[in-house]
């Protein structure tokens, strides 16, 4: 081997700077084992709240040391940025899409029109949005197109707007010049959703945040590792942060009071009798907050003992502040309903026509919520709203309370002064609102109103609150809703466990590997072990250095990667092994061996690299995570197998009086002489593969493949208990509670179920989130320890405890509906690509065409066998995007086989010509040794993975163990056979001698 010396040189720089880059999650998590043991010693468990106080101290004692010097080159600062990155599933934390509502926008650049034209290609592009892959814009437009008429886009009561006149320079603008205009100003507003949610993640107090763009869909992924509060986190993503301030009417107005007077009597005649308590079984009770509440409205008063009150009944206090009444925060729903009947709209006093009812923020912990009355106009806007804010701080008010502070501008200082003035003269108080929901609603004491633009918004907060309000006003309100249609939320204990079984499944597969090479190829085997930790080494150091995210299927690719660096091993000693058969020198053997392992080791890499390549691009989250480790992989493997391997052989061999044998005592003769008929057996492999695929084929049409919510949309929870639960009660309660779209199943111990849930799958927001996951707490109440309660429950129990949601996962319909599709694109794609690949390498279609049926046949056993044992195994065996990467994986590894056989069937033919296929037999025996020696290293690896790697991977790896397992088989008993089946005609009349080569 030529230079050597440069060879040796980049390997030693490689190592050096991975080791480097790698420090820096050492030291920082040295120093955090340090606080950690520190907080330890100084609040004993004893404390109330201890583990809040200890984080809080460990917290504190970081800010304290952060910027102290650490060996010298670096701090704990600096090493915390430079760490390695953990995704979710390793250090639990929040995954998010967002998707920006593009048709906000659009009616924010029409300032809201209602012309029928548009607001009619609305409804059709929100049709149109549930089947097409289209963008909303392009939607909207073909929509308008089709509905326009005489209309255009630049008409003044649709685009050719205030707002938009230095773009849209007139009037009669045509349909394809104004276009362009709004689809440019609607990437800008994305792209200003985008920037305000990178701000407001900024102040969130996350290491290692990530936020992207996907593409130009409107879509954003945000994720948030180590983030463990998932409401406060999904309030700050999805909140808009639209601030107003409205005047708020006098407590007790007459006007108000006689409308909820009048609503409470039409109720009674609207609402459906049989579900009120009949009136003969009413009891008679002291006065009612009703009564209460109405009591200075001079008008008949209601028999309250004796009647049935639709709205009074669900009153549950009369507060003290400017809102109208309180209520229970579960019958709000109900209030609404009431209060947007039009009956009951009709009812408004012409006094108050226009007034608003917004429900205040609920305080952490309470069981009801005030309802305020507002002072609205025709236009329904605010007296002031949140543009002139110039700054916001959390701060503390004159009670030693956390508050926020706000600074106006000299114009909003302006408004504010006279706005306050109003409500002092007025008697009436101002309601803070921040995204339709009152904060606080103090009243001004201040003659003349309050000067200089500053004010306080104070409440019920944490310190917490106060930090997320102050810190999403600063970065500005979203220019349009934010609806999270696709969410992943990972405990930190499931984090912790998915860390201790990836390492665990990483060392016994490492271990085993290691091991089996010694035992087979001896001291040349040593040479390969310590390429392959060198290799092991690289793939983290290049992670680092990338800033890639290391998550639990990265780790499975890492553990893949030492299967295929094996196998380029074992190449290449199989081929040295060979040279040494013929007689050559071991110098010689070593140096052709190498040379004619090349081009099968090459093949054997690109074409896995394709699949990997394809998967990226259509995968998210975990499965780039995977992706991106396999690829990294690929290039670590084939530097240290083609290179550092032979600079030790090399090296040994080269000494006085050294052989070097590969292999040992026990493998010297195994696989020697063999001369299998693998062609003449083709035909029974034909016969066994077509029943399996037919009875694959009537699996999946009659009992079909268990979707996973990645691709039927719904929402997953990983639900852990204190003790052993049965499935079937749980499913009985929640069949209930939710729909038929429920499923519970075991999910790894007994005391651990998986829930799926289809219940209000169509509907986004985190009320909804809510409502399941309460509803979820109070149907398993039985079963959970007392006085867990409903924040704990959601949050995966205690420090001390983990117990309840440790694991939760929604996908809307729209995003499932693209998963689907980009799976098969992926698929499709995949086979496409190699097709090709191959056809180039081997300049026959016959080769492409044998590969390809290979793969279809590997692919289709692999989900065979998921349909027919789906409901079977003791392990998830859903169909979602992880397993699609193992399909993909099948894919490239089936191809890897097949491609190193072709390659020496290319190598044997050229040389002594195709002989009515028995150097094709000849060509399958001389690589059976490989192929079951990779095979075996590989399933080994697999293994480890699939019983020490944690349940969340065992149906991932059980679709690859499969796949190994039938694509070794098809490599010899399926691709062979049909490439020689389509050639067999030209090979009988002469026509192919041999293989044409392309190196």
């Amino acid at each position: 081997m030529y230079n050597k010396g440069l060879i040796k040189l980049f390997a030693f720089l490689f190592g050096i700077v991975s080791i480097y880059q790698l420090s820096y999650t050492f030291i920082s998590s040295k120093i955090e084992n340090e606080a950690a043991t520190f907080a330890a010693s100084k609040i004993s468990e004893s404390d109330s709240d201890f583990a809040d106080k200890r984080e809080a101290l460990e917290t504190k004692y970081l800010d304290s040391i952060g910027g102290e010097s650490v060996f010298g080159y670096t701090s704990y600062n600096e090493a915390k940025k430079k760490e390695l990155n953990k995704g979710l599933d390793l250090k639990g934390g929040i995954n998010v899409t967002l998707q920006i509502k593009i048709k906000d926008i659009l009616s924010g650049l029409a300032n809201n029109t209602k012309n029928p034209v548009f607001l009619k290609s609305l409804e059709d592009a929100d049709e149109a949005s549930k089947s097409s892959d289209k963008t909303y814009v392009d939607l909207f437009f073909e929509a308008f197109d089709a509905n326009k008429g005489d209309t255009r886009l630049a008409s003044p009561d649709i685009f050719f707007t205030k707002t938009l006149s230095e773009e849209i320079k007139s009037m009669d603008a045509s349909d394809q010049e104004v276009k362009p205009i709004i689809r440019r100003k609607i990437d800008e507003s994305v792209e200003s959703a985008f920037e305000v949610l990178r701000e407001r993640i900024d102040g969130f107090g996350v290491t290692q945040p990530n936020i992207q763009r996907e593409g130009n869909s409107g879509r954003i992924l945000v994720e948030l590792p180590g983030a463990k509060d998932k409401a406060r986190a999904q309030e700050l993503l999805s909140s808009t942060a639209q601030l107003e301030f409205w005047e708020t009417y006098p407590k007790n107005d007459p006007n108000v009071m006689q409308f909820i007077n009048l609503a409470n009597e039409k109720l009674r005649s609207l609402v459906d009798k049989d579900n009120k308590a009949a009136v003969a079984d009413t009891e008679a009770k002291p006065e009612s907050e009703i009564d209460s509440l109405l009591s200075d409205v001079t008008q008949d008063s209601l028999d309250i003992a004796s009647q049935v009150n639709p709205l009074g009944d669900l009153i549950a206090g009369i507060p003290n502040s400017y809102a109208v009444a309180e209520f229970a925060i579960k019958d709000t729903a109900k209030v609404n309903e009431y209060l947007r009947m039009p009956e009951i709209k009709r009812l408004i006093p012409n006094a108050i026509q226009h007034v608003k009812f917004v429900w205040e923020r609920p305080a952490k912990g309470s069981e009801v919520i005030g309802l305020f009355a507002l002072k609205g106009n025709r236009e329904n806007a605010p007296e002031m709203s949140g543009d002139v804010v110039s700054g916001a701080r959390a701060q503390f008010d004159q009670f030693n309370r956390p508050a926020v502070g706000m600074d106006m501008n000299v114009k909003g200082a302006k408004q504010w002064q006279k706005f306050t003035s109003e409500v002092n003269l007025n008697q009436t108080g101002i309601a803070v609102v921040l995204d339709n929901r009152v904060y606080t609603a103090p009243g001004c004491s201040v003659v003349g109103g309050i000067s200089g633009g500053s004010t306080e918004i104070s409440g019920d907060f944490t310190l917490a609150e106060t930090k997320d309000i102050a810190n999403v006003l600063r970065a500005g309100k979203l220019p349009a809703r934010a609806d999270i249609i696709q969410s992943e939320v990972v405990g930190p204990s499931l984090g912790h466990e998915s860390i201790n079984s990836g390492l665990m499944s990483f060392l016994i597969a490492m271990a085993l590997v290691l091991l089996w090479m010694v035992f087979y190829y001896g001291k040349a085997g040593v040479a390969a072990d310590i390429a392959l930790l060198l290799n092991i080494l690289l793939i983290f150091g290049v992670l680092v250095s990338l800033g890639a995210v290391l998550t639990l299927p990265g780790i499975a690719g890492i553990v893949l990667t030492i299967g295929m660096s094996v196998d380029a091993n074992v190449l290449i000693f199989e081929r040295i092994k060979e040279e040494l058969a013929k007689g050559k020198g071991q110098a010689l053997a070593i140096s052709d061996g190498f040379g004619n392992a090349l081009s099968s080791i090459l093949d054997a890499n690109i074409t896995t690299g394709l699949t990997a390549v394809i998967l990226f691009i259509f995968g998210s989250g975990p499965i780039k995570g995977f992706a991106t480790t396999l690829l990294i992989g690929i290039a670590t493997s084939l530097f240290t197998a083609i290179f550092v391997t032979r600079l030790f052989v090399e090296g040994y061999s080269g000494g006085k009086g050294k052989v070097l044998e590969f292999c040992t005592g026990l493998t010297r003769n195994l696989f020697k002489n063999l001369s299998i008929d693998f062609l003449k057996k083709r035909k029974i492999a034909y016969v066994i593969s077509g029943t399996l695929i037919v009875v694959a084929l009537v699996s999946l049409f009659t009992t079909g493949l268990q979707q996973g919510v990645d691709f039927v949309g719904g929402r997953t929870y990983q639900v852990r208990f204190e003790n052993s639960v049965s499935t079937s009660e749980i499913s009985s309660k929640l069949t209930t509670v939710f729909d038929k779209g429920t499923n519970v199943k075991t999910f790894g111990d007994d005391n651990q179920i998986m829930i799926t849930t289809s219940y209000k799958v169509d509907e986004d927001g985190i009320a909804v989130d809510e409502e399941i996951q309460e509803k979820l707490f109070n149907s398993l109440q039985d079963l959970l320890p007392s006085g867990l309660t409903l924040a704990e429950f959601n949050n995966g129990g205690t420090d001390d405890v983990s117990i309840g949601i440790v694991k939760s996962k929604k996908v809307g319909p729209t995003i499932a509906d693209d998963i689907k599709k980009n799976a098969v694109w992926a698929i499709l794609g995949s086979l496409l690509v190699v097709f090709l690949y191959i056809l180039f390498r081997f300049r026959k279609w016959q080769f492409s065409l044998g590969a390809v049926v290979a793969v279809f046949h590997d692919v289709l056993v692999v989900l065979g066998v998921f349909s027919i044992f789906g409901k079977i195994m003791p392990f998830n065996m859903e169909i979602d995007q992880a397993f699609i990467a193992a399909i993909l994986t099948v894919i490239g590894y089936s191809l890897n086989d097949t491609v190193v056989v072709f390659d020496r069937i290319r190598e044997i033919v050229k040389e002594r010509g195709w002989s009515s296929g028995d150097n094709v037999g000849l060509a399958l025996n001389s690589t059976l040794s490989r192929t079951l020696n990779t095979s075996l290293t590989t399933l080994v690896v697999l293994l480890a993975i699939f019983i020490f790697g944690g349940e969340s991977l065992r149906g991932f790896m059980f679709a690859m163990i499969i796949g190994v397992l039938v694509g070794t088989y098809s490599s010899l008993f399926i691709a062979t056979p049909v490439m020689f089946d389509t050639l067999k005609k030209r090979i009988q009349a002469g026509k192919e001698d041999k293989v044409e080569d392309n190196e």
